[in-house]
């Protein structure tokens, strides 16, 4: 079981904001859905939360239960004291601004799910699971939890046309562009994702974790089948072998099409195998040998091998992890 609790709140009525509402709707979207249609998180999505009270019980009845994965998305104001974080809250007035961050995570920290994970597009969202006190009082990240903020403790957070530039990477990588090639989504490949589309002087996002596996947070459709990805231990009965190619692998080179041809002519076999090849290709498993492209790898009778990345499939496949 799967569930996520999404806010996303503009109406403040003293700083009132215009994209969040957009941005948590946007989220509740995809995720509730995997690329291929089936349903992926049971989502509860929260555009109009009043008071503190009431967001607090919502985060108090996410993280109840045995569920596999309870998922926290927050848009909104962030604030900071001396004292630690908040996600603001409508009701907030002067020294009691909403919840507070290090109570979140002592929630999140007690909760029986096995996976918990926190995503917070606010200012100074960074300081959840970073505490402004130390010795035992202190909040640490407990076994399961994983933090994604959109800055660190003393920064504001960006908006760029009524959007967060922080959840626009991040639905962007939850599209497919954060994917690996069995189309698996985790938190730490939204990470990467978005820490590579800033550019040095952004600002940069905050990853926090304690985990021993990555959950996957939502799938798409693969770039290669994973059918094409187990045949790699055929093809390459180890990984040092190169795959021995002549003209026979090449669909064009058939005498029934008006072009230069080279024997062995094009066999159905072998253009099926190659069509395979060439789809690794395309995804960084598989390069040419001694050719800059397959089709001359094929016409020059030379061969192609696994890339340091096609021995890690090649790995995960012989090991039977795909």
């Amino acid at each position: 079981m799967r569930k996520a609790l999404v806010v996303g709140i503009d109406d403040y009525p003293s700083a009132p904001l215009h994209g969040c509402i957009n941005d948590a709707t946007s989220f509740a979207s995809i995720i509730e859905n995997n690329g291929d249609g089936s349903p992926n998180f049971d989502v509860r999505l929260n555009t109009d939360v009043p008071t503190k009270s009431i967001l607090k019980e919502m985060i108090h009845e996410l993280f109840q239960g045995e569920s596999d994965t309870a998922l926290l998305y927050f848009s909104g104001h962030g604030y900071i004291d001396d004292v630690g974080g908040y996600i603001v809250t409508p009701d907030m007035r002067p020294h009691d601004v909403g919840v507070s961050m290090d109570e979140i995570l002592t929630i999140a920290n007690n909760s029986r799910a096995k996976d918990k994970i926190i995503i917070l597009d606010c200012c100074h969202s960074g300081a959840l699971g970073t505490p402004r006190v130390s010795g035992a009082n202190a909040t640490q990240i407990a076994e399961g939890v994983t933090i994604l903020t959109a800055s660190r403790d003393y920064e504001y957070s960006l908006e760029v046309n009524g959007q967060g530039v922080f959840t626009t990477l991040l639905l962007d990588a939850l599209k497919g562009g954060a994917a690996d090639l069995r189309g698996h989504i985790t938190p730490g490949s939204i990470y990467a994702y978005i820490d590579q589309a800033l550019g040095p002087w952004d600002q940069r996002p905050v990853f926090k974790t304690n985990i021993s596996r990555f959950t996957s947070l939502r799938t798409v459709i693969p770039q290669v089948p994973v059918t094409t990805i187990r045949n790699l231990v055929k093809y390459f009965p180890s990984p040092e072998e190169e795959y021995r190619l002549d003209p026979s692998f090449e669909d064009t080179n058939s005498p029934n099409i008006e072009h230069k041809v080279i024997e062995p002519y094009a066999n159905e076999e072998n253009v099926s195998i190659f069509k395979e090849l060439q789809k690794l290709e395309g995804v960084g498993l598989v390069v040419p040998v001694d050719e800059e492209h397959m089709y001359f790898a094929a016409m020059n009778s030379k061969s192609c091998k696994l890339t340091a990345l096609g021995y890690h499939y090649w790995r995960l496949v012989k090991d039977k992890r795909i």
